[in-house]
C-alpha cells in the first residue's frame, strides 16, 4: 500500500471519528432549519470547525504540523544524548519502541500485568510515539474522537519519520519537571551538565521523572526519586540493556546536584 493511500485510509478513519465523537451535531446546526433562539449556539458551534480542520491538516501534512511545534535552536541532536540515556527511557516508556508502528497491543497487556504484580506504576501503556503526539498535538482529555487521532497520528508519525528522529523528537520535547522541557533542559536544571556527560546513573534518574514530573523530581522528594530511579534500573536489567553489577554501582553513586 502506498503512503497515499494510507494517508486517504487515515482520513476516512479519522472522518468516522468525528462523527462518532459528535461531528455531526455540528453539521446538524448548518444543514436544519435556524430559529432566532438557535442563532447563538450555531455561532458557538461555527467556532469549533478550525479546529477540525487542524485535525485534518495535522494528518494530511503531518511534517508541517511538527516543524511548527518543535524548536531546532534547542534541540540535542540523538548523537549527543548518551546511549544509556535513550536506553533508559526506551526501557521503562516502551520496550517495545522498535517493533512497533506507533500503537502496541501487546505492550498495553504486558504493561497493565507489570503494573498489577508490582502494586504500582512501573511501565505506561501508551508508546513513545503516541506520548509524542499528545504532548505536540493533543489535550488530555479522555474521549473516544481524542484517542482515535491519537492513534492515527502515531501511525502517520511512524510513516513520516524513523525510529530515530522519533526518539530524538521525544527525547527533546518532554517534560522532565521543574521548568525543564527536553534533555538538553533537564541535564542542566538537575546535574549541570550537557546530555553527553550524564552518567547511568544520572540518566537512570531523569528517564523516570516524565512519568510523574512533580511527584519524582529530586528538588521535592530526594527518596522517591531515588525509588523511581530504582525501578528504572530494574526494567533496564529485565530488558538487558546492563547487568545487575552496573545497576547497584548507579543507585550507590552519590547525586551532585545542580541545586
Amino acid at each position: 500500500m502506498t503512503k497515499g493511500r494510507f494517508i486517504i485510509i487515515l482520513v476516512m478513519v479519522f472522518a468516522a471519528a468525528f462523527f462518532w465523537s459528535g461531528g455531526t451535531s455540528l453539521l446538524s446546526s448548518f444543514t436544519a432549519p435556524i430559529s432566532v433562539t438557535q442563532l447563538g449556539m450555531v455561532s458557538e458551534k461555527a467556532k469549533e470547525l478550525p479546529d477540525l480542520w487542524n485535525r485534518v491538516y495535522r494528518v494530511v501534512a503531518l511534517k508541517s504540523a511538527v516543524e511548527k511545534k518543535l524548536n531546532p535552536k534547542t534541540a540535542v541532536p540523538l548523537n549527543k544524548i548518551p546511549l544509556i540515556m535513550q536506553q533508559a527511557i526506551i526501557s521503562v516508556e516502551d520496550n517495545r519502541f522498535y517493533r512497533h508502528v506507533g500503537f502496541d497491543i501487546e505492550g498495553i497487556v504486558r504493561a497493565t500485568l507489570v503494573n498489577m504484580q508490582s502494586g504500582e506504576l512501573v511501565e505506561g501503556g501508551s508508546t513513545i510515539t503516541q506520548q509524542l503526539v499528545k504532548n505536540l498535538f493533543l489535550t488530555h482529555e479522555r474521549t473516544v474522537g481524542r484517542k482515535i487521532e491519537e492513534f492515527i497520528l502515531s501511525v502517520d508519525m511512524e510513516l513520516c519519520y524513523s525510529k530515530e528522529e522519533i526518539l530524538e523528537m521525544y527525547l527533546n520535547h518532554i517534560y522532565f519537571g521543574s521548568n525543564a522541557y527536553g534533555i538538553g533542559e533537564a541535564a542542566r536544571i538537575y546535574f549541570n551538565k550537557t546530555p553527553d556527560k550524564l552518567t547511568l546513573g544520572e540518566c537512570s534518574l531523569l528517564a523516570g521523572l516524565p512519568n510523574a514530573p512533580s511527584l519524582y523530581s529530586p528538588y521535592s522528594d530526594l527518596k522517591a526519586a531515588r525509588e523511581r530511579q530504582s525501578v528504572v534500573l530494574q526494567t533496564m536489567i529485565r530488558n538487558g540493556y546492563i547487568g545487575p553489577a552496573a545497576a547497584q554501582e548507579a543507585k550507590a553513586a552519590p547525586l551532585r546536584l545542580a541545586k
